[in-house]
């Protein structure tokens, strides 16, 4: 196999010789396409599939309880979707007063959440939410101690 390195028995190579290979500076982007459709493709039929909804009973846990304090502040979702602030039945639209007055102001204290087997996971949801919302970032759920 044989290369002309730009000259033809002696003289420089001239424009109309059909040896001479012309140097394309443009990017041929037609393969990227291509592989960023497959990549398209896969994702789109992934997707859905990540999202399948299965159907789960929690177990009781099985770690050991964390020490609590003297005083804890319990907010208990009953069945009937009532809720309670220690013994005292509040309104969900006045959870946040409640908490401030069983805290004494003190947002950043461990709120712990507690609901009967009956509560839907949405209803919990929601006064997680409301929580929140009121300031409390630090609730604990409360379980049964499944340990044997």
């Amino acid at each position: 196999m044989a290369a002309k390195l730009g000259t033809h028995s002696g003289s420089p190579l001239k424009r109309g010789d059909p040896d001479d290979l012309d140097v394309t500076h443009e990017i041929n982007v037609t393969p990227f396409i291509d592989v960023m459709l497959v990549l398209l493709i896969i994702f789109m039929v992934a997707a859905p599939l990540a999202t399948v909804d299965v159907g789960v009973e929690l177990p009781a846990t099985a770690a050991e309880p964390q020490p609590r304090p003297d005083k804890p502040v319990f907010v208990t979702v009953k069945p009937d979707l009532s809720i309670a602030v220690g013994e005292n039945v509040v309104g969900r639209e006045s959870l946040g007063t409640s908490l401030d007055a069983a805290t004494k102001g003190r947002k950043d204290e461990r709120i712990y959440l507690r609901a009967d087997k009956a509560v839907s996971y949405g209803d919990l949801m929601g006064v997680m939410n409301t929580l929140r919302n009121a300031g409390y970032l630090k609730v604990a759920l409360v379980g049964l101690d499944g340990r044997s």
